[in-house]
C-alpha cells in the first residue's frame, strides 16, 4: 500500500469520526434497517429519505413484517419517494429471505446481488456497513472524490471507465472499518467535494488531492453530456358523484404500477387541455364529460421527464361508466382518499380535495 493511500485512509477516517452527520441509519447495526436505508438512498437525497426511513422502520420494523405487508401499504409508505419498483423489490426480497434464507439477510456481495433491486453498489454498502466485510462502493459521490484525488480522467460512462473506478475504490479500501471508510468517502462527496464549487479549504484531503495540488479541481471528473428532460402535458379530471370521487389503479405492469390516479392522460398535438381530457375519459371510462372547470395546474419533475398537469372539475354526461385499461376502480369518499397511494403529482390533487 503506497504511503499516499495510507494517509488518505488515516485522514479520511479521522475527519469522518469528527464531522459525520447524525443520520438515523448510522445509529444502528441492524442489517435490515441498513438495507432499507441503502435502497431508499438510491438516486435520492439524504434529507428527503430521513422521514420516509423513520416512518418505514416504525411501521415495518423487521424483514418478516415487510414480507407479510400488503403491497398497497408498502406503496403508501413510499408515496412521493419515486422509483416505486424499489419498494416492490424490497417486499419481493423480504419474501425470498423469509422463504429461502431463514429470515436472515445475506452478508456477501455476491449473495446480496441475487436479491431483486440490489446491484453492486448497494450490495457493497450493505456488506461493508452492516457486516464489516471488505467490499467497495461506487456511487456518484465516490466517483467524484476518486476522480479528483487521483486525477482519474473517468466519469463512469463506459464499462472500462466504470471498472477503473471500481478498482481504485477496492484498492483504497482498508480491511479494518471498511463500512466507515465507505461512508466517509460518500460523506466527503456529499458535503465537501461537491460537484460545483467544492469546499476545498475545508477538505481533509487537500494536501493529498492531486487535482487540487495541480489547480485542476474543476476539470475532474470530466463532464457528462446532459440529456434534456422530456416534457409531457397531461390533463386529469376530478369527477365527484354522491360525495365520492372517482379514482383508478394503474396497471400492475405499467410505470408506477399499483398506484392510484385521477382519470386522464397525455395531450396530443393540436389538442387543447379540455379536448385532451374529454378524449381520454371517453377512451378510459366510455362516457362523455361536461361542464369542465379548470381548478389548478401542477408542474412536477420526475427523473426522466417533466409533467405539466392540467386539472379540471367535470361531470359525467351519463351516470353509467365502463372503465377500461386500469387494474381496478373505485368511488371513494374524500375522507378516505388519503389512504390510497398516488403518484407525486396526483398527491397535490388529493391535498386540494381534502384540505380545501
Amino acid at each position: 500500500m503506497p504511503k499516499h493511500d495510507q494517509n488518505i485512509r488515516r485522514k479520511l477516517l479521522a475527519w469522518y469520526d469528527k464531522t459525520k452527520r447524525n443520520l438515523p441509519w448510522r445509529n444502528t447495526k441492524d442489517p435490515y434497517s441498513i438495507w432499507v436505508s441503502e435502497i431508499m438512498l438510491q438516486q435520492t437525497q439524504v434529507k428527503t429519505v430521513i422521514p420516509y426511513y423513520e416512518r418505514w422502520i416504525k411501521t415495518l420494523p423487521t424483514i418478516g413484517k415487510l414480507a407479510n405487508a400488503p403491497e398497497q401499504k408498502i406503496l403508501k409508505l413510499w408515496e412521493g419517494l419515486g422509483y416505486y419498483s424499489r419498494a416492490k423489490n424490497l417486499k419481493k426480497s423480504a419474501q425470498i429471505i423469509c422463504r429461502e434464507m431463514n429470515g436472515e439477510l445475506p452478508k456477501t456481495v455476491n449473495d446480496l446481488k441475487n436479491l431483486p433491486g440490489v446491484g453492486r453498489y448497494t450490495a457493497g454498502a450493505i456488506s461493508s456497513i452492516a457486516f464489516g466485510l471488505k467490499a467497495p462502493v461506487l456511487d456518484g459521490n465516490v466517483k467524484r472524490v476518486l476522480s479528483r484525488l487521483f486525477c482519474i480522467n473517468e466519469n463512469g460512462t463506459t464499462s472500462a471507465s466504470e471498472n477503473r473506478l471500481w478498482q481504485q475504490a477496492e484498492d483504497l479500501l482498508p480491511v479494518r472499518r471498511p463500512g466507515d471508510f465507505n461512508q466517509a468517502l460518500m460523506e466527503l462527496g456529499a458535503t465537501v467535494c461537491i460537484p460545483k464549487s467544492p469546499i476545498c479549504q475545508q477538505c481533509p484531503m487537500r494536501t493529498l488531492c492531486k487535482a487540487f495540488l495541480k489547480n485542476k479541481i474543476t476539470e475532474f471528473p470530466p463532464s457528462k453530456k446532459k440529456v434534456p428532460s422530456k416534457k409531457i402535458e397531461v390533463s386529469a379530471g376530478i369527477i365527484i358523484k354522491n360525495k365520492k370521487v372517482y379514482i383508478q389503479q394503474r396497471s400492475k405492469n405499467a410505470l408506477m404500477g399499483g398506484l392510484w390516479e385521477f382519470p386522464g392522460g397525455k395531450r396530443e398535438k393540436g389538442e387543447s387541455p379540455e379536448e385532451c381530457l374529454k378524449r381520454e375519459i371517453k377512451e378510459e371510462l366510455r362516457v362523455n364529460v361536461i361542464n369542465l372547470n379548470k381548478v389548478m395546474t401542477i408542474k412536477h419533475t420526475y427523473t426522466q421527464f417533466r409533467v405539466t398537469l392540467n386539472v379540471f372539475n367535470c361531470e359525467l354526461q351519463k351516470k353509467q361508466i365502463r372503465p377500461d385499461g386500469c387494474e381496478q376502480w373505485k368511488w371513494v369518499s374524500l375522507s378516505n382518499l388519503k389512504k390510497y397511494p398516488f403518484p407525486a403529482a396526483n398527491v397535490k390533487i388529493v391535498k386540494y380535495l381534502t384540505e380545501k
